[in-house]
């Protein structure tokens, strides 16, 4: 008679929460012992969890899988982010004074996951959760240069004009995307939202894939192009940190 799933994904459970950091290799007997298990059915699940990676075995020995910290890392990034995007957005905010956001990749689009609002009056609104088109806007570009599927999608339907400045033509997003990944960074003006400008460096994870995008943006009466370019050490350097403290890696 087989075993309902979710009796066997509990005794999964109780092998995996077995092991520690006090105890983090165990015999099948240590096992059975902690986990009370039958001698049987220990050793056919034992079986299956080493046969696809949640458990690595030497010996008699049994441990937790390698290939467990990499389906552990997602989560682990974000709660990385979660804990210090706002004291890094917030020290960017400072050092330019214009607003500080990060924006994630999302269904297509781009979605701004933490901010730190300039402290000047006239300013370019955006808070967390606000989605954004992945063709318009410095951020987006970021996000389509260290994502080819992204920019495959995204030239694979027509680009929406959102205002004058806007690139609509898939041969000239190509080129500029293209121009950013060389760069290492991107600037835009007025692409999403009339005098509105932004910069933004790539953020990259352990596995030196784009984790996201951190971008400085305000009105183009302060962010002109000059303004733009003498901002770039800024926004790059903290993107570099913030993918240090994430223990990611830069790509080329």
């Amino acid at each position: 008679m087989t075993e309902a799933p979710l009796l066997v994904l509990a005794k999964i459970t109780a092998i995996l929460d077995a092991f520690t950091l006090e105890r983090p290799s165990m015999t099948a007997t240590d096992i059975r012992r902690a986990t009370g298990i039958p001698a049987s059915t220990a050793h056919r699940l034992l079986g299956n969890l080493v046969e696809h990676g949640f458990l690595d075995r030497s010996g008699d020995a049994y441990a937790i899988g390698a290939r467990m910290a990499f389906w552990a890392g997602p989560a682990v990034r974000a709660r990385a982010l979660g804990d210090l995007l706002p004291p890094q957005l917030a020290a960017l905010r400072d050092a330019t004074g214009e607003t500080a956001c990060f924006f994630i990749p999302e269904r297509g689009a781009r979605v701004c996951v933490g901010v730190a609002e300039t402290l000047h009056g006239l300013k370019r609104a955006m808070y967390v959760g606000r989605i954004q088109p992945l063709h318009v806007g410095s951020a987006g570009r970021v996000i389509l240069a260290w994502r080819d599927d992204l920019l495959e999608e995204v030239l694979a339907t027509p680009l929406a004009a959102l205002t004058g400045s806007t690139i609509t033509d898939p041969d000239a997003l190509r080129a500029v995307v293209a121009r950013t990944r060389a760069d290492g960074y991107a600037i835009t003006a007025g692409e999403r939202v009339e005098a509105a400008s932004g910069v933004s460096a790539p953020v990259f994870d352990a596995h030196g894939e784009l984790a996201g995008a951190l971008t400085v943006m305000g009105p183009t009466l302060r962010l002109t192009d000059e303004r733009c370019a003498a901002l770039i050490d800024d926004v790059v350097g903290a993107a570099d940190r913030l993918t240090a403290s994430i223990g990611g890696r830069r790509v080329a």
